[in-house]
């Protein structure tokens, strides 16, 4: 009795944080809902039937034994077998549709199950795919999306069968009450006493094991990126050159062993205490079962009332740990899915206008930066300050600039992947913020500095350019040419049908450049009014790219072409050729006028033509 003050608001305390945790399950019951409807009402109907299947048992038990004593003292003739002959084949019958309902059950819970995981990977994808650029410079971004990606390919799984499992049993643990409430009210209250111990053994153990999955996050992406260094083949060459397989794999395995550590001790705490929970629920039950065989003896109960009531609290306490593991579970699944719900509420803030302007099919007046400052998420130092600039449409422009001077800063911001902290970019006049973001995009083309090496066909990866337009071979063939990748495709085995990379099957691997070639024909595809290349000469050589930049222009005729680059014989090409440094425009010119100013450039060419990077002029 001493510790009845203490455990009872111990009790009440974890209680309510659970139901405060629990707030995900009404939002998770709606995902279920959405994504399976008509499967999801069928698996309710089945398990509501499973739950009251095993009440006909146990009241079938008290028949079987009191007709079997009657046709035992009968001396086993067949007038006296029959009844409980009958009741052996209605238990049989019993059982056979309880085997064909849990049959029935896990058919319907794939069905639903399926659904629902492809439903919630969706919605992630598409969170993903929103998400503003900002987010993908924030840990705690990486840590949402981890967390969410984890979970999402099985606790969706777990928490139908949480919820089936509660479902199922409660129907069946509110029959057995109703069959032990004869025998004495008390029986019901032992039954919910003896599980007490159990129920501050799961709520704590679960809120402990969650705290420890957030808190460890990070340290399991990190053995994630372990394991990916070890795996990835674009890691592979420089892990063998420089013997590093041994330094990952020792970093893995120290923190796999800490987590695996701190884990195990969880599990050994969860153990002992459901240890001292479990020895207590067996005293009460055999307290429970000494009462009720002293009513036997006493010949105030039948031999089949003793039966039936052994079989109704043997499920009762059955029922009850299990009731504890389904809300455990349905507990744990739904603390996890509020790491879902948590990532899916991430709101992005670089939006179209409710009502947008229209965006100009061509450039009129051109793009002008007014006094842009930005700043990168959690960086001290902006990125651009103050820039000014305007770029006549029609024009073709080159940017350089020493790394992080701001360059493709200016592309991401163009782009609207960032708005500016301080004041507006311009569209023939317009601020980009008025636009629709995707019909802005629409006029841009970009071959980023990294582009992506997807692993499909050549016609696949080109096509990508322009996927909305559905574009055909003619378009696509010619794109390649433009780009230069014609001389590529021919060399392989399937020409514009060959698979490109490594990842599947008769794949095959490009050269550093030649990716570049297949991606520059992707940006060429698409026929926007802007035109932006990210070093996209960086993997040729002087003479290719001498030819390769007069094509260009010739292609870019009439849009408004951006070119970023370190060569200086590549930018000397452009009509305007812009020298960024520390955020801002320091000279502008063309390449003749900007030698004759002995500035930045003139000196940086200097250095090229020494180094025989540059080609004489």
């Amino acid at each position: 009795m001493a510790d009845k003050p203490v455990v009872l608001p111990l009790l009440s305390s974890k209680l309510r944080k659970a139901a405060g945790q629990l707030r995900y399950l009404p939002r998770a019951l709606a995902l279920v809902w959405a994504a399976a409807q008509r499967w999801t009402t069928a698996w309710v109907a089945l398990l509501a039937v499973q739950g009251l299947l095993p009440l006909a048992l146990v009241y079938l038990t008290r028949p079987l034994v009191n007709r079997t004593v009657a046709a035992v003292k009968a001396g086993g003739a067949w007038e006296s077998l029959r009844p409980a002959l009958i009741v052996v084949v209605a238990l049989a019958a019993v059982t056979l549709l309880a085997e064909l309902l849990r049959t029935a059950i896990g058919w319907v819970r794939t069905h639903q199950s399926e659904l629902v995981q492809d439903h919630i990977n969706s919605l992630i994808h598409c969170k993903s795919v929103e998400a503003d650029l900002a987010f993908y410079d924030s840990p705690e971004f990486y840590d949402h999306l981890h967390r969410a990606r984890l979970e999402a390919s099985y606790r969706p799984v777990m928490l139908l069968e949480s919820l089936g499992g509660l479902l199922q049993n409660g129907i069946t643990l509110v029959a057995m009450l109703a069959v032990l409430v004869p025998f004495g009210l008390w029986l019901p209250l032992a039954l919910f006493v003896s599980t007490l111990p159990a129920l501050c053994v799961v709520l704590r153990y679960t809120v402990r094991q969650h705290e420890w999955r957030l808190r460890t996050t990070a340290d399991e992406r990190r053995t994630w990126y372990y394991d990916w260094l070890l795996t990835s083949r674009e890691t592979a060459s420089e892990l063998r050159l420089f013997a590093l397989g041994d330094r990952f794999q020792a970093a893995y395995h120290s923190l796999r062993a800490r987590l695996r550590g701190e884990k195990l001790e969880l599990a050994t705490g969860q153990a002992l205490a459901e240890l001292g929970a479990g020895a207590l629920a067996i005293v009460l039950t055999g307290a429970c079962m000494a009462a009720m065989v002293w009513r036997a003896v006493r010949g105030l109960i039948t031999l089949g009332d003793l039966a039936l009531f052994y079989q109704a609290f043997q499920q009762g306490l059955h029922l009850m740990r299990s009731l504890l593991e389904n809300l455990g579970q349905l507990y744990y699944n739904s603390l996890f899915l509020g790491n879902l719900f948590e990532f899916l509420a991430l709101e992005p803030t670089v939006l179209s206008p409710p009502s947008p302007q229209p965006a100009p099919a061509e450039l009129r007046s051109g793009i002008r930066f007014e006094r842009v400052t930005f700043r990168y998420p959690g960086s001290p130092e902006p990125a651009l300050c103050d820039f000014t600039l305007a770029i006549p449409a029609g024009r073709f422009v080159a940017f350089v600039g020493p790394n992080g001077a701001g360059k493709s800063t200016f592309v991401k911001l163009l782009c609207r992947f960032y708005d500016p902290d301080q004041g507006r970019i311009e569209l023939d006049g317009t601020d980009l913020r008025d636009l629709s973001i995707d019909e802005l995009r629409r006029r841009i083309t970009v071959l980023f500095q990294e582009p992506v090496r997807y692993n499909a066909t050549v016609s696949e990866n080109v096509a990508l350019g322009d996927a909305q337009s559905s574009p055909g071979a003619a378009e696509i063939e010619a794109a390649a040419a433009a780009a230069g990748a014609d001389e590529i495709t021919a060399r392989l085995p399937d020409g514009f049908n060959s698979v490109l990379g490594k990842c599947f099957v008769d794949g095959v691997e490009l050269s550093t450049g030649e990716w570049q070639r297949v991606a520059l024909a992707r940006a060429f595809l698409r026929r926007a009014p802007i035109v932006i290349l990210d070093e996209p000469t960086s993997a040729m050589d002087p003479w290719a790219e001498a030819d390769w930049i007069d094509r260009f222009r010739s292609l870019v005729a009439g849009r408004t072409a951006i070119l970023i680059t370190h060569r200086l014989t590549t930018a000397m090409r452009a009509d305007v050729i812009h020298v960024m440094a520390g955020g801002e425009v320091v000279e502008s010119g063309t390449h003749a006028e900007l030698l004759s100013r002995s500035g930045l450039y003139a000196q940086s060419w200097t250095e090229q033509r020494s180094s025989g990077a540059a080609v004489p002029e």
